[in-house]
């Protein structure tokens, strides 16, 4: 089967917060300064985002800015590294989803409520087996447990077509396991050559548990283009079981060779028929969606129209695999199918049907997604900003944004050229009487050209942008250069969360 828009399945459901984020006010500071001190103090850190701006004597606290790193902001539905599009809970997992607004330099009041422990950090997918047409190709733990089932499985089998190979029935059983999953990633070669032909990116193939995931990072253009990049899959399947069909002929019957065949044959069947059921996630409900889409001219419908049909799909198999079992219609004698066989086919049934019902629920949250992304648009969610200079002392700087009703400070020049921008987290952790000594360069971050955005960005085109370059603000720039305002990682995160609480 195939996923569009990646694995990275975002969960949107989580509700908004009603606090800011909360810094608790910073501990006691060191003996207060002298003017002359001042300058000395301002120089020394200046070294960079994730300086502090307390004395090292000070003990750091949870929630202070000492926390809050540029690289570790994230923007809203933005695919982490690992290209999954991350929940907006887990983007800042130090703070809250949302917060409110007060003046610029105003210390918040610490959040309620314990604080999320940080993420592990992710993995790549599994074990890397190579890069064909430029995609990584990941085979996941999870595979070795099936090969290792199937291995044990099929190797019962041959015990009984082929009684005279002993113990060596197994290693021809893990042949078969790692032959039929290389017909799997076949079927996943088929939909990534699709879409790299429709030039939509491909961030991986996976080998896992139940076959494998194609994750394609957007969505195709058009319905007609969603189902060719859908049907090619089980299209290639049901060629292979032809080859192999074919391939069967020119052996003899009954022996190794005839046997792996058959095997072979009957499963990449098998593959190519479950996925063109009509429901999603499969490569059927794909189908099923762009047909939709095309009658309807509403992507969004098809996809609601597909899912509903997956979860219809995932009850009947919960339900219908066992009784087909135990009535005999696959092909075993009704009265054999008792005992450990009846659990292990509900078993079977059951993991089957939270599969399929587990994909269509991702992927309605998915195409919900995608609807609101156009919402998020980088002019709409700008801060007002105000220049200053270099050597500003920051008690200066922020009374100057104050009586401007701005929320963001911009470095600039001799020339009024931007340089750098003054970070909310790190003005927060600066204690009141401390700041007119406290130059703004100091709690500054240079900018970088990925940290220029034009104010003209939206939906997926400003999310990719802040993935590019990961802060905690970018200054926002019109077409002629001018400066038009800073835009905040945390308020693209509100603002998705508060887009994706709204009804579709």
């Amino acid at each position: 089967m195939v996923e569009s828009g990646g694995s990275g399945r975002p969960r949107p459901d989580s509700e908004e917060s009603a606090e800011r984020h909360a810094t608790p006010a910073p501990p006691p500071a060191a003996p207060e300064e002298t003017p002359a001190e001042a300058p000395d103090t301002a120089a020394d850190k200046r070294h960079g985002p994730s300086e502090e701006t307390t004395d090292e004597s000070e003990p750091a606290e949870a929630g202070t800015a000492e926390e809050t790193k540029p690289q570790d902001a994230r923007p809203a539905g933005a695919p982490d590294p690992a290209g999954r599009t991350p929940d907006p809970a887990d983007l800042h997992p130090d703070r809250p989803l949302a917060h409110s607004t007060p003046s610029l330099g105003e210390t918040p009041t610490p959040a309620k409520g314990r604080r999320r422990p940080p993420r592990p950090p992710e993995t790549r997918g599994g074990l890397l087996m190579g890069r064909p047409f430029g995609v990584p190709v990941y085979v996941a733990p999870s595979w070795f447990l099936v090969a290792a089932l199937i291995t044990w499985v099929f190797g019962g089998q041959l015990d009984r077509v082929l009684p005279g190979l002993g113990a060596a029935r197994y290693l021809v059983a893990l042949f078969f396991a790692v032959a039929f999953y290389a017909s799997v990633l076949v079927h996943e070669l088929a939909h990534t050559i699709a879409a790299l032909r429709f030039k939509l990116p491909v961030r991986r193939i996976q080998l896992q548990f139940f076959g494998g995931v194609s994750e394609i990072e957007k969505e195709a253009e058009t319905p007609g283009r969603e189902f060719v990049l859908a049907f090619v899959g089980p299209l290639l399947s049901l060629v292979l079981a032809g080859l192999f069909y074919l391939a069967m002929q020119t052996v003899e019957p009954g022996t190794v060779p005839g046997v792996l065949l058959a095997g072979l044959m009957i499963s990449n069947l098998i593959v190519a028929i479950f996925n063109l059921l009509p429901g999603l996630p499969l490569d059927g409900g794909r189908m099923l969606r762009a047909v939709v889409w095309k009658i309807t001219g509403k992507p969004m419908t098809g996809t609601i129209a597909a899912a509903w049909v997956g979860r219809a799909l995932a009850v009947s198999v919960l339900i219908g695999l066992p009784l087909l079992t135990q009535s005999g219609a696959l092909g075993s004698e009704a009265e054999d199918s008792v005992g450990m066989d009846t659990v292990l086919d509900a078993l079977l049934a059951a993991i089957l049907a939270a599969i399929i019902w587990t994909g269509a629920g991702n992927s309605l949250r998915m195409a919900r997604l995608r609807e609101h992304l156009p919402e998020l648009r980088a002019r709409n969610l700008t801060r007002r900003a105000v220049p200053v200079e270099t050597n500003t002392p920051l008690s200066e700087a922020l009374r100057r944004a104050n009586d401007a009703g701005a929320r963001a400070l911009v470095v600039v020049d001799a020339h009024g050229e931007p340089v750098s921008l003054v970070r909310e987290a790190a003005i927060v952790g600066v204690p009141e009487h401390r700041r007119p000594w406290v130059a703004v360069s100091g709690l500054a971050q240079d900018l970088t050209e990925g940290m220029r955005v034009s104010a003209e960005l939206a939906g997926e085109d400003l999310l990719d942008a802040l993935r590019a370059t990961p802060a905690t603000e970018y200054l926002v720039v019109e077409e002629t250069g001018e400066i038009y305002g800073v835009l905040s990682a945390a308020d693209v995160e509100r603002a998705f969360v508060k887009a994706m609480a709204r009804p579709s």
